[in-house]
């Protein structure tokens, strides 16, 4: 007889509702009791009560209970194991994650603050000049300076002119007023000629201290923090009461130096695009062996170094080189031009180091793009122009952003390229924080033209983003 023809029959009744809570509260009390291993634990359940009223330690629960000790415990222990679990993974992930962070921390992070500190640090009058300082200080900046400031300009340049202040405190003045170099040169060498008093005697020895425009000019670079370089860096500069005006036409060079970057930089990103686009779509559509070959052609100029193909160009485009030689022979040109040494070599050269970091994000986005699309469009009656338009250039728009971001950001940063194969008028902001650091010597001037540039970038891809939505994902991708 089957279970179901002997439960119909009586010999295995349905289980009532108040046997089925007894069942339920044994198994519970069990667990408590597995649980906590308490030793005398009936698994019997209280005489039928099917509430609990009041529970004492070392006695199960009862069986309706809305919360039962063992759930309590099973869900404090597992809910500590959890816990235990993630704060060993958290802990995993960070370790893993710390050297990431270490780079990121000291090759990024600790340079761009060391650069903006830079930038608007002026410790060198200060440490050169304490004294003088310190009685500038209470100066109104009208008319000639007290006579302790002469007695503290002559026993500071007494006792620092033998050290590394006194050099890096002329060239700070020189930077801020022409011909300052020589005048404090010149006060070290007659310094201990001089009699008191030296208000009296220093301007007969040399005219310029006896002009309270000399003064003002170390008053205010006695200052621990200024403006100056960053100013400087955009043509500005402060006026003796205190405004802001433009630097002289024959001064002003770095607005220009800025613009000419950025505008090389466009024309340089915008003809890598042009190029690499049908390149990249031919490459896409070659079989896997055929692509292979040809993508290590595109990366075959990454063996080489910039400097090693920059001067290639420079041989190339030479008066008497071969481009010069096939453009007379072909009847092009009648006898050769000048072609190094110009804006179009400058665009050739920095055009070949950096196409293929254009052809490479544009590739990998192309040959994901299957040709189901086009023939979808196609079999709606759309021309191949509309058909590229509307279909295939909106899908392949993030290898486009991507590739053109990557460009921009190398190319502002040329330097080698330019000032090989570039005129004087090709030259970027990367040849005068050369120049600053290696010739002038002038670190604050490099960390304003850094910072600038590095504003100035994040301003235009930001510009970039709002325009062209898919340069924000590419980026992040």
């Amino acid at each position: 007889m089957s279970f179901a023809s002997r439960r119909r029959s009586g010999r295995f009744p349905r289980p009532t509702r108040k046997s089925t809570r007894i069942r339920r509260s044994r198994r519970q009390t069990r667990a408590w009791c597995s649980i906590t291993a308490m030793k005398g634990c009936s698994s019997a359940p209280s005489s039928g009560s099917n509430t609990v009223t009041s529970w004492k330690p070392g006695s199960p629960p009862g069986p309706r209970s809305k919360q039962t000790i063992g759930a309590r415990v099973l869900r404090g222990r597992h809910t500590r194991e959890s816990n235990a679990t993630m704060s060993k993974k958290s802990r995993i992930s960070w370790l893993l994650v710390a050297p990431l962070l270490v780079l990121v921390t000291v090759g990024f992070l600790l340079p761009i603050g060391y650069t903006m500190v830079k930038a608007v640090e002026n410790p060198e009058v200060t440490a050169a000049l304490p004294r003088t300082a310190a009685v500038l200080d209470t100066w109104d900046g009208e008319g000639m300076p007290p006579e302790a400031a002469f007695d503290a300009l002559v026993e500071d340049i007494r006792s620092s002119r033998s050290g590394l202040e006194f050099g890096a405190m002329t060239r700070r003045l020189n930077f801020e007023l022409n011909g300052s170099r020589s005048v404090i040169m010149k006060t070290r060498r007659t310094v201990d000629a001089l009699d008191a008093p030296y208000s009296e005697s220093l301007p007969v020895e040399i005219a310029e201290w006896g002009d309270p425009e000399f003064w003002r000019l170390i008053k205010t670079n006695s200052n621990p923090v200024t403006a100056s370089y960053l100013l400087r860096a955009l043509d500005l500069q402060v006026t003796p009461g205190g405004s802001i005006e433009r630097v002289p036409a024959d001064r002003a060079i770095f607005l220009d130096l800025f613009m000419r970057t950025f505008w090389i930089s466009i024309w340089v990103t915008v003809i890598c695009a042009f190029l690499a686009y049908p390149t990249a779509y031919y490459i896409s559509t070659l079989s896997d062996r055929a692509a292979s070959y040809a993508m290590l052609l595109v990366l075959v100029p990454f063996w080489t170094s910039i400097l090693v193909r920059t001067t290639a160009w420079f041989i190339l485009l030479q008066t008497e080189g071969p481009v010069n030689m096939a453009l007379v022979w072909s009847s092009i040109i009648d006898e050769p031009i000048q072609l190094i040494f110009t804006r179009f070599a400058v665009y050739v050269a920095m055009v070949h180091v950096l196409l293929p970091f254009q052809i490479l994000p544009l590739y990998s986005v192309m040959k994901r793009q299957g040709p189901q699309y086009l023939r979808a469009a196609a079999s709606l009656g759309a021309p191949p122009w509309r058909q590229f338009l509307s279909v295939y250039l909106p899908l392949t728009l993030p290898g486009v952003a991507a590739g053109a971001a990557m460009v921009f950001m190398l190319s502002v940063g040329f330097y080698v390229t330019p000032a090989l194969v570039g005129g004087l008028q090709d030259q970027m902001v990367s040849y005068y924080i050369a120049f600053f650091t290696n010739q002038s010597i002038n670190f604050g001037m490099v960390a304003a033209l850094s910072l600038l540039l590095l504003v100035f970038t994040g301003a235009i891809i930001l510009i970039a983003h709002r325009l062209i939505p898919n340069v924000g994902g590419a980026i992040r991708a």
